[in-house]
């Protein structure tokens, strides 16, 4: 059994927990299979409609093992994934349409700080403390930090840490609004978890529908999104999911969905 990774699922809800803490939770290719595999999982499994991804221990991570994928990024590319793998990184591939929520605590750096760029809801401690440290290494930003990172703080912001590879905080990325809650850390993942059910309880193919629309705009651009956002809704309206929505409003009642 590996232990690196634990991947649970109840509730409609999957759980993802980095697990080597006595090691701050390094990314190794291991890892970075083992998330992938379970993405695909949460992407193409009807019941599940919301991830998790945390970390035990102090940190959440202090990014990448470099000796083990100094190799493969001297190859010019991650590694290349399987059937029935899905990029955590958002870089190629199939685009996962249901949420993710990220909680952070301690140490975020390179591939951490990368991965919570490439998902949806973040929560973070604190005393947290994020870094794309890759310059001081040798190298430089590559699960999607160079694009992302200006996209979220502003450029020149981004360009600041980028640049240096210095730490900013926790209280620096909610004013920028990378991160929406600060949470103590012995609440941290009752947080997440209280998230994940708001999310689980509400409309799934709604919720898949909007987050769709919300990448493809992060994309594409807003004219491209907008121009699918109509066409898009028959199907939704046709669900059974639309009809409850419909039918609790009229009844004044909370609305159970199924996700049909």
């Amino acid at each position: 059994m590996n232990n690196k990774l634990l991947v649970d699922a109840s509730d409609h809800i999957m759980t993802i927990t980095f697990n080597r803490p006595e090691m701050y939770n390094p990314l190794d290719p291991e890892s970075y299979f083992l998330l992938a595999q379970a993405l695909y999982r949460l992407q193409h499994e009807d019941d599940l409609r919301v991830a998790i991804i945390q970390a035990e221990g102090k940190n959440f991570t202090s990014g990448l093992e470099l000796d083990k994928w100094a190799p493969i990024f001297a190859k010019g590319k991650f590694p290349e994934l399987p059937e029935g793998h899905l990029d955590p990184y958002g870089l190629e591939g199939e685009v996962l349409t249901k949420p993710v929520i990220m909680a952070v605590q301690g140490i975020c750096y390179t591939s951490g700080l990368e991965l919570l760029l490439n998902t949806d809801i973040r929560l973070a401690t604190p005393e947290t403390r994020f870094a794309q440290l890759e310059v001081q290494r040798g190298i430089y930003p590559c699960g999607g930090g160079t694009v992302r990172l200006p996209e979220e703080i502003g450029w020149s912001n981004a360009q600041r840490y980028l640049l240096t590879g210095e730490e900013f905080t926790a209280q620096q990325a909610l004013n920028w609004g990378m991160v929406q809650e600060l949470v103590e850390l012995d609440q941290l993942q009752a947080r997440a978890r209280e998230l994940a059910e708001k999310v689980a309880k509400a409309a799934p193919l709604g919720v898949q529908a909007a987050l769709r629309s919300s990448k493809n705009s992060r994309k594409n651009g807003q004219i491209v999104a907008l121009k699918t956002v109509f066409s898009d809704l028959p199907t939704i309206m046709r669900s059974k999911d639309a009809q409850e929505g419909v039918l609790s409003f009229m009844e004044r009642r909370e609305a159970v969905f199924t996700g049909k």
